[in-house]
């Protein structure tokens, strides 16, 4: 918690001009708050930096049928570099995710909390990056998810954690499996 505090303090620079950006762009809200299933399936609310207009339905951006229309014109361009994240360093301050953990699942993704369940995975505080992020992000399907979700559990160490923050870093600047 700690150390989110510091991230704001030291990025609140970087959070206003996101916050002017999205305003000039598209106006208010600048956040987006989404429910999400954390540890052991409680339900959360998570905030983003909104990427995509006001009205666009609340489901994953893969069953949009259309996602490209529904972005603010800077939306991708946060998302590429993962700018839209950053604000999830209040709900680490809040206590409901770590840095490191599984993607916290949308409220409506039954499939994929369904498998977690079955695995333990929901036994689990979800993170903001996590072993399925770095190893394919938007370009895997529930099961990987799940698999990749399932081997940090078993293999969860501060070396692992070490790994999965540096090639978070590396992935995002080259903006490695990113989908838009």
């Amino acid at each position: 918690k700690t150390i989110s505090l510091l991230l704001i303090i030291i990025l609140s620079p970087i959070f206003l001009l996101i916050s002017l950006i999205i305003l000039i762009d598209d106006g208010f809200p600048v956040f987006f708050r989404q429910n999400r299933i954390g540890k052991d399936n409680e339900f959360f609310i998570l905030y983003k930096f909104r990427t995509m207009v006001n009205g666009t339905p609340d489901i994953a951006t893969d069953r949009l049928e259309s996602p490209q229309n529904h972005y603010i014109k800077t939306g991708r361009v946060l998302r590429m570099l993962s700018l839209d994240e950053l604000p999830q360093l209040f709900n680490i301050i809040k206590g409901n995710i770590n840095f490191i953990g599984p993607r916290p699942a949308l409220y409506n993704q039954s499939e994929l909390i369904d498998k977690r369940t079955i695995h333990g995975i929901n036994t689990l505080k979800p993170g903001i990056t996590g072993w399925a992020q770095v190893n394919g992000r938007d370009m895997l399907n529930i099961d990987e998810k799940v698999a990749l979700d399932k081997y940090y559990m078993i293999n969860n160490s501060m070396l692992l954690n070490t790994k999965i923050i540096f090639l978070t870093i590396v992935k995002t600047l080259k903006m490695v499996n990113v989908k838009l």
